[in-house]
């Protein structure tokens, strides 16, 4: 099985425009034999772009390849590699009439042996998995999630920014309904994707803080709605506010809960967490209709293994206060720190606004060292691609 998935691989490689298909039906019970040996991985960073390694920022960016699977006739089908980065769509899908779509985003990043590896792919097949099961989609296994991840990174390896450039490669599974439908129903086809792409930093000025203004004139999910789960349409909610505050100078905003917009929920894109360091704390909303982001997961397991009484509760805005530096953490950023959060004549400041804090300092560089190789990953997070 595998020296045959080798001769396909080389055989692609003749000509990048042929679409890779796996010619057998997808195993759900067990991982897809579709690895090369480590020799026979291609060298990350070797692709010619249109910028340095270093400045790529955060924005879309053509690669060799992405990966679709289409579930037909109550079936998952077989992946494919497609070069064309266009899609045929029905104009009767429900993911354009009823929005019924969904994705995910994670990283791939390169070691100093050129070995590369994916942060917690099995965490993102979960949360898809609670994606899917609330938009009734069918449900990506996770088996098929992590396999069809490797070897999409693995067929555009020359675009995974090399150890040391401070960039990933960016994965963005995606899955919409594709069957016609007219009246609010399920679809009865769907197809899942993968594209990928080389990232560098979120924000042009890198790890620095930024001001973040309170949303109150918009809510950005409903309680027992979908708000905990990564669905499209929870973006698009976020698009007029979030533009609107970047008019005023604030490149990130934070919302409140929908009900009586007392507590501290999350920011546009991205968990919240306050650190409390008179009493050691580490502190991070739950909420029904919060995203459980991966990031803020990695960085919880972090701060209690470093010390630190992580807490997961409710939090007034009144809390603000009494926290010296507060983070946006998710999977672009990893954490993003604040230097200020204003609502209406209220000011609440995180150190002097120009300086990382020391705990946002220290959680990056270790969460970083962990993704790139450089500590041990005692946690069992990345997962090798080659």
């Amino acid at each position: 099985m595998r020296s045959f998935f080798t001769l396909v691989a080389l055989f692609c490689a003749l000509d990048a425009s042929i679409a890779f298909t796996l010619t057998k039906p997808v195993p759900f019970n067990r991982a897809m034999s579709i690895r090369a040996a480590a020799a026979d991985c291609p060298l990350p960073g070797t692709a010619k772009l249109d910028v340095d390694w270093q400045d790529l920022g955060f924005e879309f960016r053509p690669t060799k390849s992405h990966l679709k699977v289409e579930y037909k006739n109550g079936a998952w089908g077989s992946p494919e590699l497609v070069s064309e980065p266009y899609i045929k769509l029905h104009i009767g899908a429900t993911a354009l009439h009823y929005g019924q779509a969904c994705f995910e985003g994670l990283k791939a990043y390169a070691h100093e042996d050129n070995s590369v590896h994916m942060f917690r792919p099995d965490e993102n097949a979960k949360r898809l998995r609670s994606s899917c099961e609330r938009t009734m989609m069918p449900v990506i296994p996770e088996e098929l999630f992590k396999e069809c991840a490797r070897e999409v990174v693995k067929d555009n390896m020359a675009y995974v920014p090399p150890y040391g450039s401070n960039g990933a490669m960016y994965l963005r599974p995606l899955l919409f309904g594709s069957g016609a439908r007219v009246g609010l129903q399920p679809a009865d086809e769907y197809t899942f994707l993968i594209m990928v792409m080389p990232v560098g930093d979120y924000y042009k000025d890198g790890l620095a803080p930024i001001p973040a203004l309170v949303i109150e004139d918009y809510d950005r999910a409903a309680p027992r709605g979908v708000g905990n789960v990564k669905v499209a349409g929870n973006y698009v909610a976020d698009l007029l506010p979030n533009m609107e505050g970047k008019k005023k100078g604030f490149p990130i905003g934070l919302y409140l809960d929908s009900s009586t917009q007392t507590t501290i929920e999350e920011f546009s894109t991205s968990n919240f967490i306050g650190i409390n360091k008179r009493q050691n704390k580490y502190v991070t909303p739950k909420s029904s209709s919060v995203l459980p982001s991966i990031t803020n997961k990695s960085l919880m397991a972090l701060a209690a293994d470093s010390g630190w009484k992580v807490e997961q509760r409710e939090i007034p805005v009144e809390e603000l206060k009494e926290f010296e530096e507060v983070i946006a953490c998710g999977t672009a950023v990893v954490v993003t720190p604040i230097g200020k959060v204003v609502r209406g004549d209220d000011v609440y400041n995180f150190g002097d606004g120009k300086t990382v804090g020391g705990t946002t300092m220290e959680l990056y560089k270790r969460m970083r060292a962990i993704q790139n190789g450089e500590e041990e990953d005692k946690f069992g997070w990345n997962v090798q691609v080659c």
